[in-house]
């Protein structure tokens, strides 16, 4: 289990395919406190049909190539901060592991995706899976299989709407997917702010996700659903104090009430 946040900041696409952008978004997620960013790897042709003109032409034009990729995961290993990325097919999977990466994640739209499920549980590597749109039936399968095999699992909830309002988060399941799976239950959060993943961490959320810009004038696919570098410091920051808040249980005059003892009355029953 996760003892502190773990704040993955979600480069995703937000490069517009530009390498230089794609390090750009490495630096400000440092800079702003994550502990980890992550990318998406496909092949455009084996993520989605060409007959689906539009975001095919999205997805080709963001679209890296593997020798970036590794040029990415390098320098986010100088930098000191956690690579990994979401894999789209199994081509993907291979690479991303032949890279040693530590996590790998798993798309709300991939969750029932068998094939690529069971290439990722051969690699035995720690996985994230969001669950936007997921019923339990299909949460419980996957959960089932990472279970089985003695793989760690990561549990975001997740509503698929870019971006999300705050009213529409439901974070009420997040102790409802904690009382059912026994692994970490963690937020991938849509809304353009950061009240949701603050109020999650009072439900004791520790694995946090959200897409990452530059600033408000960078100009990117996910920009609606983007908070900039500046957001990301404040969530960091935010959280750092909602701990030292919650702190441990402790009962018994506190060091706080020392001065304050004298007052208290002897017992009487």
């Amino acid at each position: 289990m996760v003892n502190k946040h773990f704040l993955i900041a979600e480069a995703g696409i937000n490069h517009n395919g530009n390498l230089k952008t794609a390090l750009k978004l490495i630096d400000v997620a440092k800079k702003s406190g994550a502990d980890a960013i992550k990318f998406q790897t496909y092949i455009t042709e084996k993520r989605v049909p060409k007959k689906y003109k539009k975001i095919f032409n999205i997805l080709k034009r963001c679209e890296l190539n593997y020798k970036e990729f590794e040029i990415l995961k390098n320098y986010s290993d100088k930098k000191k901060i956690t690579f990994f990325s979401t894999p789209f097919d199994l081509e993907a999977v291979e690479f991303l592991a032949e890279m040693k990466v530590k996590l790998f994640k798993v798309a709300s739209f991939d969750i029932a995706n068998k094939p690529l499920i069971n290439g990722i549980l051969k690699k035995n590597i720690r996985t994230i899976i969001s669950t936007g749109m997921a019923n339990l039936k299909e949460i419980s399968f996957v959960y089932k299989k990472f279970k089985t095999n003695k793989i760690p699992l990561v549990l975001l909830h997740c509503i698929s709407s870019y971006p999300n309002k705050i009213e529409s988060s439901y974070l009420s399941n997040i102790n409802y997917l904690k009382e059912r799976y026994k692994c970490e239950i963690g937020l991938s959060d849509h809304t353009n702010d950061i009240q949701v993943p603050l109020y999650s961490s009072l439900l004791g959320v520790k694995v946090i996700e959200k897409h990452l810009k530059i600033d408000e004038n960078h100009k990117c696919v996910d920009a609606k659903v983007s908070i900039t570098g500046k957001q990301f410091l404040e969530l960091k920051k935010n959280l750092e104090i909602i701990d030292k808040m919650v702190g441990k249980p402790k009962f018994g005059v506190r060091f706080e009430e020392k001065n304050t003892k004298i007052f208290k009355r002897k017992k009487f029953y």
